[in-house]
């Protein structure tokens, strides 16, 4: 196995603290965008129309192209440098950000993201391989420490700021915002360059990630514009047999997909990885949770505003203890489950949640509907602090240290795909407007999908034997 491309060897100390702060700062747009975008949404769809149907694919538009290029990330970061890819990253980032920012119309928003998306794959992977070509040993081990610090910081303050933002200037804000963070990155990345390029270089498999794209291009097109029709057709911008055409073209794609990846000389997704037991559990309870997970983000931020309608910022605020118990108790739970083992906190957190998410189908008069949605996302945050450590302990844990590279990538690609199929589901949920009934059916949806995921858990993952 061939090295990927190490850093400059004159890289000194006060270099690469530059350098990690460049990493963290790239990585901080990427999640900050995750986590700022929801509470704007509402305001998107009153300033340039669009409905539910533009609100689903505001935030599908950058998962779509995000999930479809994050397994061919760490490919192109070995094949053509770290640096320079990371670079190339953070300034379309950049671009696309300011291109959302001045969108005069729902189409060219969306392309915007679709084109963020893919910046956006390369960003969290290059700027967590910089910080491991960067830093060696306990060193390595306490740089990662504080770029998770600093990514969950975008998780707490995202929101918040955003409300902020939408509030007191305007939803196009939250976009200008992510510029900042990315030139303070390419300002600390400075002159520093790769160093010399291994020979061979890593091969990136062009029909794979072609398949995995379009596969998952017209499945997200086909969902929401079938969706659509199935409310009256009020929404849809596709006739109905185009909708359905391209939503079983998706699933044949990628039908097609696992069928070439499964005999490429450098797959996207090697198969081998899934025959170790937690590995192939782990990632199927993922699916299931990250699902659920993302409707959670979704749905009760455009409740609290369309109906409850409450300003951005305190719908922001009533989501704030979830975010919160997550950063504060991750950390032990993940130590517990390093003691007991992952099994244990995979099926009692998943359960917790959705025991939070089951009490907010109580909700049938939005003027009273905060006495419910608040203790529900305070013991949802507590189910979903009890997951997420354990849960990539045990994926991560169950494949050799030579391939947890790609190991994590895999991951990340179920959660971010759960994710991108959830929100298109979003329309059909609903109906064709965010409306206490259709929140209640959420609320379920959610529930169900977390209680499949713990029992799933509870099924597959075994706890490692102790010598």
């Amino acid at each position: 196995m061939t090295g990927a491309p190490s850093l400059d060897a004159t890289v000194g100390t006060a270099a690469k603290n530059r350098l990690l702060w460049a990493a963290i700062l790239a990585s901080f747009v990427s999640f900050l965008d995750g986590s700022i975008v929801n509470i704007a949404l509402p305001a998107i769809a009153r300033d340039i129309g669009g409905g539910i149907v533009l609100q689903q694919w505001v935030v599908d538009g950058y998962l779509l192209t995000l999930s479809a290029f994050i397994l061919t990330a760490g490919s192109v970061s070995d094949a053509f440098g770290r640096l320079k890819v990371l670079r190339i990253a953070v300034v379309a980032f950049a671009i696309t950000s300011l291109l959302c920012a001045v969108a005069p119309s729902a189409g060219v928003l969306v392309a915007a993201r679709l084109l963020q998306g893919v910046a956006g794959a390369l960003l969290v992977p290059g700027s967590l391989s910089l910080i491991i070509a960067t830093f060696e040993g306990p060193e390595q081990s306490r740089a990662i420490g504080r770029w998770t610090s600093w990514t969950s910081v975008s998780f707490l303050a995202g929101p918040i700021i955003g409300g902020l933002l939408v509030d007191a200037v305007g939803w196009r804000s939250v976009f200008v915002l992510s510029v900042l963070p990315a030139a303070a990155s390419m300002l600390l990345l400075g002159r520093t360059r790769d160093g010399a390029m291994p020979e061979p270089r890593s091969r990136i498999d062009v029909p794979s990630a072609a398949l995995a794209a379009l596969g998952l291009g017209a499945l997200v097109t086909g969902l929401i514009e079938v969706g659509a029709h199935s409310r009256g057709g009020g929404t849809a911008t596709l006739p109905l047999s185009v909708a359905v055409g391209l939503l079983v073209a998706g699933v044949a794609l990628l039908a097609a997909f696992v069928l070439w990846d499964r005999r490429a000389a450098h797959p996207l997704v090697p198969g081998a990885l899934f025959r170790a037991r937690n590995f192939r559990w782990g990632n199927l309870a993922t699916l299931f949770i990250y699902a659920g997970l993302n409707i959670a983000g979704l749905v009760p931020t455009l409740f609290l505003q369309q109906v409850v309608r409450l300003p951005a910022t305190l719908a922001a605020v009533v989501g704030l203890p979830s975010t919160v118990l997550m950063i504060l108790l991750s950390g032990r739970f993940g130590a517990l489950s390093g003691r007991f083992g992952p099994r244990l906190f995979m099926t009692a957190g998943p359960i917790t949640a959705a025991v939070g998410a089951g009490l907010m189908t109580f909700v049938r008069d939005p003027s009273t509907a905060l006495w419910l949605i608040v203790p529900g996302i305070v013991i949802f945050g507590v189910g979903l602090a009890m997951t997420v450590a354990p849960l990539t302990s045990a994926v991560l844990g169950a494949v050799p240290a030579q391939q947890s590279g790609i190991g994590s990538a895999v991951n990340n690609a179920v959660a971010r795909v759960a994710g991108l199929v959830a929100t298109a589901c979003v329309g059909w949920i609903v109906g064709g407007a965010v409306t206490t009934s259709g929140f209640d059916r959420a609320a379920l949806v959610t529930a169900l999908l977390l209680a499949v995921g713990g029992g799933t858990s509870f099924l597959g993952i075994r706890n490692p034997s102790r010598t």
